[in-house]
């Protein structure tokens, strides 16, 4: 499986790179939806009236047709994209998951596992640190 990578952030409802460890790496992408009703445009976060996005909007909407969605309907009808190199056993490969984090170490972080030792990989919010037993 080969992924399509992304060219434009405009193009991209969620983006991150990290390195884990030392010997690990991430890159991980979601592309935005394309519209359901008008298949014309992108859904995207509503914009007030001088052009700015509304960062902690609750629903997406469609440019081209004012679509509206929730942030629920849409990020469970996404995929989280995967370029990792494993900070375990050092495999490169590629994954994709459902856009939702679950609870990982006391952390809510999206979690994938190796293709190759079956390692369970972590991706979290930035900064934040999992707990320790």
């Amino acid at each position: 499986m080969s992924l399509k990578e992304p060219t434009n952030m405009n193009e991209l409802l969620y983006f991150t790179r990290r390195t884990i460890d030392e010997k690990g790496k991430i890159m991980a992408w979601v592309f935005k939806k394309q519209c359901p009703e008008c298949k014309k445009g992108t859904m995207e976060k509503p914009t007030d009236d001088k052009g700015k996005t509304k960062i902690r909007a609750k629903e997406y909407v469609c440019p081209e047709c004012n679509h509206k969605e929730t942030s629920d309907e849409l990020e469970d009808s996404v995929k989280l994209n995967i370029k990792y190199t494993c900070p375990f056993c050092g495999f490169e490969g590629e994954t994709q998951i459902p856009y939702k984090r679950k609870s990982y170490k006391g952390t809510k972080a999206f979690v994938f596992l190796c293709e190759k030792c079956n390692e369970k990989i972590p991706i979290t919010k930035k900064m934040k640190r999992m707990k320790k037993k």
